[in-house]
């Protein structure tokens, strides 16, 4: 009873260090003490955001050999890329809390892990490329920027490298627009027609209304989050709308208008039906992104036995 006393105390005291850290706005490393509760939330959101990246190169890979110049694919392939790389620095974030790659990767295959809704709809078009760079990317970096401030080091560290490679990205995809805009009569339609489709999965891409995610309250609590969903979503259609007008795009929200009072934009409602429809697995692209995911990683087998043989080669020499 002592002994288990004693535990209770020292408990407590680990957890008052942890508290007192995060509300000075200090660090969390991957050393310090920290509650099961803060770790495996990290985890499904490092771990989710990684997926993401690796997941989502699959719809501009799409493109590469059907890119209109030679300039484009250059660009294309860039910026796949560094998407590959981004995954990379994220699996290797989350490796820091007690997790390996292998294990995410499982979680992934057998349906346990998830990676952003939006990378399960098609690119159909060459402005589906724009579209992705502009919106995808864009509302990416308007979450991810508030992410260089998170409370977990590794992660927020990431994030810094990862943040300035988006913007690039992001500023592509709305060079294809502009340019597909001051083009032929079929070039602007190609571009409003994958603006129309790209819109409201790149809203959701911000989760669900505040108060509607089991997640929120601890992630703000833990200040893994700085900015709740809607907070983000607004900051992403404030700054979008203007772009997309500028460029004479039409936005597909009939209930898109400026409110004075609140000095932001007023939008329609989300369907968040198809929202659940598509994590849950029932979008247009869910079995063919996990699939091709799938494959790829059992033929690339080969590859990660020679790199760990050798490894284990060399520590023995």
């Amino acid at each position: 009873m002592e002994l288990l006393e004693k535990y209770d105390k020292l408990s407590e005291q680990l957890l008052k260090t942890f508290e007192g850290k995060i509300e000075r706005g200090d660090a969390i490393e991957p050393r310090d003490n920290m509650p099961d509760g803060y770790r495996k939330h990290l985890i499904r959101q490092i771990s989710q955001h990684a997926h993401s990246e690796v997941i989502g190169m699959q719809p501009e890979g799409n493109w590469i050999t059907r890119a209109p110049s030679l300039k484009a694919k250059q660009v294309l392939l860039a910026k796949i890329q560094d998407e590959g790389g981004h995954g990379l620095y994220l699996y290797s974030a989350a490796e820091t809390l007690g997790i390996t790659r292998k294990e995410m990767i499982d979680q992934l295959h057998t349906g346990k892990a998830k990676y952003s809704n939006i990378f399960n709809y098609p690119s159909l078009t060459w402005a589906d490329i724009g579209a992705i760079g502009w919106l995808v990317d864009g509302a990416a970096i308007v979450n991810q920027v508030s992410l260089q401030r998170t409370s977990y080091g590794p992660y927020s560290r990431a994030m810094v490298r990862i943040c300035k490679e988006e913007s690039f990205h992001q500023r592509q995809g709305y060079e294809i627009m502009a340019k597909m805009m001051k083009g032929t009569k079929d070039q602007q339609e190609m571009a409003q027609d994958a603006m129309n489709r790209w819109w409201w999965p790149s809203l959701m891409m911000f989760g669900p209304h505040d108060g509607e995610s089991p997640h929120t309250s601890d992630a703000v609590k833990w200040k893994i989050k700085r900015s709740s969903n809607d907070e983000l979503r607004q900051k992403f259609i404030d700054k979008t709308v203007p772009q997309a007008e500028l460029i004479g795009l039409t936005m597909p929200d009939k209930d898109l208008k400026w409110n004075e009072t609140k000095n932001c934009y007023d939008h329609g409602p989300i369907d968040w039906n198809e929202f659940y429809r598509v994590i849950n697995g029932n979008g247009p692209c869910n079995r063919q992104r996990m699939e091709h995911h799938a494959r790829v990683h059992h033929e690339g087998g080969w590859v990660r036995a020679a790199a760990e043989a050798y490894s284990k080669k060399k520590e023995n020499i």
